[in-house]
């Protein structure tokens, strides 16, 4: 006897109504991500200016966009971001350490590296930018609703290079501050470039073990 062919199972009824909602939600899915990140980039109107806050809470930080590839700006300061941070011993006590260059330390990444990370490039530097946007410098209150967004995020990427504990003790909080420099105009140049050192401390953040979650 020859062999019979197998015939093909067809597809219930259920199943395709499984398939079809699930198609479905991930269209819809996908059209609010791209109505999201579109309007984040476009031109101000009545619907982003209104939506704001949610729309910058929806595409910051996974999935900021920068328009400036044909008009690009470049920085005219030098930034350098530092940190310490306040640990607690065995015996309780509490100490506090030297300043961390962090600036530094992505800067001597970058040095010699044909490939440079995105990461030792820009991380530290928009978690900063994106703190000062977002809060003001008398007191260092919020001035949104993505004031608490940002600062957690400046933290977590703070407390990503300085890890849970410093020489054997326990972080139990951190500082971040930041110095600026403007870079000299070019000779041809009629710009005049100020000549001082700008610095901006921030206040002592309690560190918890939420914060070190994922890192």
């Amino acid at each position: 006897m020859g062999a019979t062919t197998p015939q093909p199972v067809p597809w219930s009824r259920g199943s395709l109504v499984a398939l079809a909602a699930t198609a479905l939600a991930l269209t819809c899915a996908l059209l609010v991500h791209l109505a999201f990140v579109f309007l984040s980039i476009a031109p101000a109107n009545a619907l982003n200016v209104k939506h704001r806050d949610a729309v910058d809470a929806y595409v910051q930080p996974e999935f900021g966009q920068d328009r400036k590839l044909f008009a690009p700006n470049p920085m005219q300061r030098n930034d350098a971001v530092g940190a310490r941070v306040n640990t607690q011993g065995p015996d309780g006590r509490y100490h506090v350490s030297e300043w961390i260059n962090l600036t530094a330390q992505d800067i001597a990444a970058i040095h010699g590296n044909p490939a440079p990370s995105h990461t030792d490039q820009n991380m530290l530097r928009r978690a900063w930018d994106a703190y000062v946007a977002t809060h003001r410098v008398r007191d260092d209150r919020p001035k949104g609703t993505r004031g608490q967004l940002t600062r957690d995020y400046l933290e977590r990427v703070v407390l990503q290079r300085t890890g849970s504990t410093w020489k054997g003790e326990r972080i139990v909080s951190v500082q971040v501050a930041g110095r600026f420099t403007m870079v000299d105009p070019p000779g041809w140049s009629s710009e005049q470039a100020s000549d001082t050192t700008d610095y901006r401390l921030l206040p002592w953040w309690t560190v918890t073990d939420q914060d070190h979650r994922s890192l």
